[in-house]
């Protein structure tokens, strides 16, 4: 057998090197990539490899024979099964140096940047890494006798069954017990992807740090039997439980709410403060998962903006108005870019209990929006971009090129994608000046990453 050729079921000693982008441990075997989860840099271990190919190979530990002093107890129970979680074995200052070390390969690798390491600075954390995600959406599986709540799997939709999770803000808990003891007396069927029938898809938990929580139910149909019973079980069971929603969903993709909403009981928002700002959580708007760190992110992008009273700004990807709203008192004029509608009508609502004038939001795509605001004569001092994964499309970056703001701020959660149009951008004449790695996604793969661009 070759030396760089390895079978499946083969047993293999291994030395990790470092962390992957999901906290996977990276090996080396005779010069061929082996992934494997659970590893730690330093560790030595018996690996059993699950999937060869030419040029890298997944593997499963077997024994660890070296443990690191990074190296920790997980304090939740489903760990290593439910798929939420990939870095809880580990220390959170390991977690924190290997997403530092993810944005620097990115930048350098992808976005083709010549960086010392001192260039990327250490990702800023949380206080407290534990109950701080303010959203879960939990899949619905089990029988009408025996309903289950939960995650999937990592890379699969099998479900782990859970009581709670301790890195969501509020207990689930309550909300997990309550929805499955209704299920179970009223006889309502959770949803199967096989075969596409039953009612509950998921139920959907959103909170705000003041202990507020917005329920929203996914489902097949928009008229929820027995809605007394739950809510009677909610007010009881779940401390703080403020409204019930449900969003229709006859999908058959991986959506989890449809595309629009119906409040049955309570409240139609719940309310968050960042940077001294007030904002709205509805059950359909985007708002960053993590409430500390989202304020610690945002004002760093009002740090790198450097904003003067007569700038205008154009917010793209602008969600519900947060970023948009937190830089309107440095500058003249804000206009945010939306393409969800419900959004738009959020971020104007944001405005409005803000008391904040000097901004407009408009609902189109940022990638037909922003070059027809070009081509009228807009030109920006700053634009900021907080795209969805996929990064920005080519339009954006053309009309970028002839606006010429004089800074671009890029923030992203997926910094492969944002690299890539550090690559573009600098292409037009954009430098690449500074960044700051945040961890919004703690004991989890992924960072969200703030760059700042000068022309």
């Amino acid at each position: 057998m070759p030396e760089n050729t390895l079978q499946k079921n083969q047993i293999i000693r291994l030395t990790c090197e470092r962390l992957g982008a999901d906290l996977e441990g990276v090996c080396r075997h005779h010069g061929l990539t082996v992934f494997v989860p659970g590893i730690l840099p330093g560790e030595t271990c018996d690996a059993r490899v699950l999937k060869a190919q030419a040029a890298y190979a997944f593997a499963k530990s077997e024994q660890l024979l070296t443990p690191s002093p990074d190296r920790r107890t997980p304090f939740c129970p489903a760990y290593g099964r439910c798929g939420g979680c990939s870095g809880q074995h580990m220390s959170y200052a390991l977690t924190l140096e290997a997403k530092r070390q993810q944005v620097f390969d990115s930048l350098t690798r992808i976005g083709r940047l010549t960086l010392s390491p001192d260039d990327v600075p250490p990702v800023l954390g949380a206080d407290n890494p534990t109950h701080c995600r303010n959203k879960a959406s939990l899949p619905v599986g089990g029988s009408v006798q025996n309903p289950a709540l939960g995650f999937y799997r990592k890379r699969s939709h099998d479900l782990v069954e859970i009581a709670d999770c301790p890195v969501s803000l509020n207990s689930l808990s309550g909300v997990v017990a309550s929805a499955k003891q209704w299920m179970r007396d009223n006889t309502i069927a959770p949803y199967d992807e096989l075969s596409h029938r039953g009612f509950l898809r998921h139920v959907v938990v959103r909170s705000s740090r003041k202990g507020d929580i917005l329920i929203v139910l996914a489902a097949t149909s928009d008229t929820l039997p027995a809605k007394d019973a739950l809510v009677t079980l909610l007010d009881q069971n779940v401390p703080g439980f403020k409204g019930l929603h449900i969003s229709e969903n006859k999908a058959m993709g991986n959506t989890i709410l449809g595309r629009k909403s119906r409040r049955l009981y309570g409240e139609d928002t719940i309310m968050e403060t960042l940077l001294g700002l007030t904002f709205e959580i509805t059950p359909l708007s985007f708002f960053q998962v993590n409430p500390g760190q989202t304020g610690v992110l945002y004002q760093k992008a009002v740090e790198f903006a450097v904003l003067s009273p007569e700038d205008t700004i154009v917010d793209a990807y602008a969600g519900s108005g947060t970023l948009s709203l937190c830089m309107a008192k440095h500058c003249r004029r804000v206009i945010g870019l939306e393409i969800v509608p419900q959004a738009v009508k959020s971020a104007l609502r944001n405005a409005e209990t803000n008391g904040i004038i000097n901004t407009e939001f408009i609902a189109a795509a940022v990638e037909n929006a922003l070059p027809k605001l070009v081509a009228d004569g807009l030109r920006p001092d700053v634009v900021v971009l907080d795209p969805p994964r996929k990064g920005v499309e080519q339009p954006v970056i053309d009309a970028l090129f002839e606006a010429k703001p004089k800074r671009i701020v890029y923030v992203s959660c997926h910094v492969p994608t944002q690299a890539r149009d550090i690559a573009k951008l600098a292409e037009g004449g954009y430098r690449f000046t500074a960044c700051q790695p945040v961890d919004m996604f703690c004991y989890a793969g992924g960072v969200e990453n703030v760059v700042c661009l000068e022309r």
